[in-house]
């Protein structure tokens, strides 16, 4: 009895450490975040045809170089994405944890700790991605302003697409994937292992919701009510019990909003 409750105190113990040590890393990319949407705000951006604004964010400032600004925009990415995706990857890597070592160990949380910077990685590659595509975008938006015009009723249709998306199969699977992850079925727990187990929860984690992000990324990265809407609905879509019902009420919030942004891009 005595053993058992020493194993319950040192779980709860690590449990505490986990939980503080996830809340101070949340709060310093939340901060962060805010800070760099701030920054982005006081440069201002360059008005476009059909009444919208082209963000510095795609295109080097002053001094950059093009290397220089897929390493700035890839870093503050990253930070947005801890913010916005580890309150759902938190739980995830409590059971990681928790089947390393009992729950305890600085080699267990080590090994957490790698299965996360392995989850962040592949949001790393799907930020420079973005840029990379953002940037072709935003070239091509400068050179064709017909083409500009249309950029705020392609956006609605973005949203629009990504809320039907919601009420698909192909989302169901990856929402039942992703909450199939957190049991941790390792017969290993070593370095190589932990980094393949984050990877696989970034894989599984952009394709679950691509769609979300691609609404976000349209209606502006740096909108930070959209920003936070779009991390509650991840969150919600995968820790909330009725997680179908939830990710088609996400859809039709989306829907909606998709369809009000093209009608005001027609009527404006």
């Amino acid at each position: 009895m005595e053993n058992v409750g020493k194993t319950v105190r040192s779980v709860g113990t690590a449990r505490a450490i986990f939980l503080g040590v996830s809340s101070l890393i949340f709060a310093a990319s939340a901060a962060a975040t805010l800070i760099w949407c701030a920054s982005m705000d006081a440069m201002g951006g360059t008005p476009m045809p059909g009444g919208w604004t082209l963000s510095t964010l795609w295109a080097p400032m002053c001094g950059q170089t093009w290397l220089d600004a897929a390493v700035s925009f890839a870093g503050m990415w990253n930070v947005m994405m801890v913010a916005m995706m580890l309150p759902s990857l938190a739980p995830v890597l409590w059971r990681y944890l928790d089947g390393a070592a009992g729950g305890s160990g600085a080699r267990a949380g080590a090994l957490t700790a790698l299965a996360g910077a392995g989850y962040f990685f592949v949001w790393l590659v799907a930020g420079l991605l973005v840029f990379a595509a953002g940037a072709q975008l935003a070239a091509l938006a400068v050179a064709a302003p017909a083409l500009a015009h249309t950029a705020p009723a392609a956006a609605g249709i973005v949203v629009a697409i990504a809320g039907v998306l919601q009420f698909t199969a192909w989302k169901g699977r990856w929402i039942a994937c992703c909450a199939a992850m957190p049991s941790c079925t390792h017969a290993r727990f070593d370095a190589r292992a932990a980094w393949r187990h984050g990877a696989r929860l970034g894989r599984h984690c952009v394709c679950c919701c691509g769609n979300l992000m691609a609404a976000l990324l349209v209606a502006g990265v740096m909108d930070r009510p959209a920003m936070a809407l779009v991390a509650a609905a991840i969150t919600a879509e995968r820790l909330i019990p009725a997680r179908g019902k939830v990710a088609r009420g996400v859809g039709l919030v989306a829907v909606l909003v998709g369809v009000v942004m093209v009608v005001r891009a027609v009527a404006a």
